[in-house]
């Protein structure tokens, strides 16, 4: 088949310079690939568009290759499967190769090019909770303020402790994205998530916590909301406005107030791979590129398209109504509150495929915040794993390439200089700014977490 795929191609650029007598169109060799079939997993999320559009679009097929998109049962499935070689990449969660690379739960040397989208979480908790929670709520014309803090559902929690009675929620993996947002807001409200102690071979998380935080996967979170062994969750879309739609529970915060413009998911590949493979590797990241520009193209335009797919059973396979509540500019939280959010999931403007270190130095602290990483470490520590996980030299030879070929414009991508590093961010719902050039400055700043010589 490869060979046949390889004539075929060279047949048509004989064709074009023999002055294109059939009309056929040129296919540009830009890159030798090392392999042409590839098999990506993805979770159940629609986070993991930028992988079906590049599919669905031919993005993929217009560099050679040929994807098989595969949906996975978990995260710690899909990790351990692209460490086998079993798949060639995959869509992760940004604390994935990072979690994977020093060590924590599983050790392999994990590498990203490319981050698949901002923001795009919500935090859910039960009815029941919701009504205890909303007494404490400051309310305007008739509806809840928002950001809804964690400081409104500190009283419930106190509550549950008083009683005697284990406040449990779900997030969807340890190195997620949804377990750090999820403590965050809640140690925003002096609520105690709990610690790791990898150290004592304890990785529970549930040391001196107020909050018991879990393991569940995404697609499962409404079903274990409803049937009461979790009081709320943090996870991606569709899985809160599912509880909306079911009258299960109410989604009360984004993580786009938790952090605003925060990374979220990312495409992993293992490191060996990477270097067998390093013109597949820049097809690849070429072609999810330009899936992320269609997703957001002219006022994202395209996006009812992308919930018709994303809705298809061999992707998401939620309902179009549930996937279009968030993916098309707009969030429900309480049923019939539909509020304007038109960054809840951003695919490519803000730079946001850019794989930037200072967002892998955010992870990085949360996980020493947190007790994951069990001693201190100094800066210089998080600035080298920080580019050993994370490879905007790659995204940039990809996106030069695009430029090249006339596909995308320089405009739509860094500045050359581009070092790595966002401005300062300080808007985040406790208002602490974060410099990713001073990771454990800004760790001294939370009053809840380790920090400095602290350790379990």
């Amino acid at each position: 088949m490869k060979h046949i795929r390889t004539l075929f191609k060279k047949t048509l650029v004989a064709t074009a310079a023999l002055g294109g007598l059939l009309c056929l169109p040129v296919v540009a060799e830009e890159l030798e690939l090392e392999k042409e079939d590839l098999k990506f997993g993805f979770i159940k999320l629609t986070d993991m568009a930028p992988l079906a559009i590049a599919y669905e679009k031919g993005y993929f097929e217009d560099e050679g290759l040929y994807v098989t998109l595969e949906a996975q049962a978990n995260w710690k499935i899909l990790l351990d499967r692209v460490i086998t070689g079993e798949l060639d990449g995959a869509h992760m969660l940004a604390g994935q190769p990072l979690g994977a690379t020093i060590g924590f739960g599983t050790q392999a040397h994990i590498i990203t090019a490319f981050s698949m989208d901002l923001n795009g979480n919500g935090i859910t908790v039960s009815n029941d909770v919701w009504k205890e929670m909303k007494k404490h709520v400051p309310m305007e014309n008739g509806k809840p303020v928002h950001p809804i803090k964690a400081d409104y559902l500190k009283p419930v929690v106190d509550k549950y402790k008083a009683d005697g009675k284990p406040f449990n929620m779900g997030m969807v993996f340890p190195v997620s994205t949804h377990n750090y947002e999820l403590r965050y807001w809640l140690a925003a409200g002096g609520i105690h998530p709990g610690y790791y102690a990898p150290s004592k071979g304890d990785i529970s998380g549930q040391l001196q916590a107020d909050a018991l935080l879990s393991v569940t996967p995404p697609p499962q979170m409404p079903a274990t909301l409803e049937a009461g062994t979790i009081y709320g969750y943090c996870v991606g879309e569709p899985w809160n406005q599912q509880a909306v739609f079911k009258g299960i529970g109410v989604p009360v915060i984004t993580d786009y107030e938790i952090w605003k413009d925060n990374p979220e998911k990312v495409f992993g590949v293992s490191k060996a791979w990477a270097d067998k493979n390093p013109n597949t590797h820049l097809a690849v990241v070429k072609a999810m590129i330009r899936a992320a520009k269609w997703l957001d193209e002219d006022n994202n335009k395209n996006r009812k398209e992308a919930v018709k797919i994303l809705a298809q059973p061999n992707y998401v396979g939620a309902d179009y109504d549930v996937i279009a509540n968030s993916m098309t500019g707009t969030f429900e939280y309480e049923k019939g509150d539909k509020r304007s959010l038109p960054d809840f999931n951003v695919f490519f403007r803000y730079n946001a495929t850019y794989p930037f270190y200072s967002d892998a130095i955010w992870y990085l602290t949360q996980m020493r915040r947190w007790g994951q990483i069990p001693e201190h470490k100094d800066d210089s520590w998080y600035m080298d794993m920080a580019k050993k996980v994370y490879r905007p030299d790659i995204y940039m030879q990809a996106a030069n390439l695009l430029i090249k070929e006339g596909k995308l414009s320089a405009s739509d991508f860094p500045a050359a200089d581009e070092d790595g590093f966002k401005p300062p961010q300080s808007e985040f719902i406790d208002g602490i700014t974060f410099d990713g050039t001073k990771p454990n400055e800004y760790l001294s700043k939370f009053k809840i977490g380790l920090k400095e010589k602290d350790k379990l």
